[in-house]
């Protein structure tokens, strides 16, 4: 599994850009990648991928090995035009790909009971989309959406799978505590 995240220097056009690969199930760091580059999309909701792409790709091609799933923060299917970061991204590398976020885009769902593994189903225009998932209990849920070539079923087996301690899964997790790290290096020179 791989987790990938984009970090942006506030007032700046900069990104940092990390992928992770764990081993599944036990989240083994194997590899990790990064990248710094410059964005010149501006940040509009529904529209990130367009902002984070193209780092995230090459974050993912410098990786050593392959992952079979991408977990990313953002959406998959959870987005209004069915294609959030998570979609996209997967239909460029024509891979496995999950979406992750820590806030809903768009949909009605009915909270989820309080217990972790819970999840309630996230609808659009009467369509399922994803789910609100609680991958802690007591904690607000994540919304979980397949990106590509993979189910909603699987995408929730997986999330839940990848996040025995924390609300956001750990391959995602930890690549956002790679770019932030960078970002933060880099703005303290």
């Amino acid at each position: 599994m791989a987790g990938t995240d984009v970090s942006a220097s506030r007032g700046s056009d900069r990104v940092w850009a990390g992928a992770v690969v764990c081993s599944y199930p036990d989240l083994h760091v194997l590899d990790e990648a990064w990248t710094q580059g410059k964005t010149s999309f501006p940040y509009i909701p529904g529209l990130l991928s367009f902002r984070e792409i193209p780092v995230l790709l090459e974050a993912l091609n410098r990786l050593k090995m392959q992952p079979d799933v991408i977990l990313c923060d953002g959406q998959g299917t959870a987005h209004p035009r069915r294609m959030g970061l998570a979609s996209h991204l997967g239909v460029l590398l024509n891979r496995a790909t999950i979406g992750c976020a820590k806030s809903r885009l768009v949909g009605e769902f009915s909270c989820p009971p309080q217990s972790k593994g819970s999840f309630s189903l996230l609808y659009h225009q009467g369509r399922v989309i994803g789910a609100a998932a609680r991958t802690r209990a007591g904690v607000k849920p994540v919304f979980v959406s397949p990106g590509n070539r993979i189910t909603l079923e699987k995408s929730l087996e997986i999330v839940f799978g990848c996040s025995p301690n924390y609300r956001v899964p750990e391959p995602i997790r930890k690549a956002h505590n790679l770019v932030t790290r960078l970002r933060g290096e880099s703005d303290s020179r």
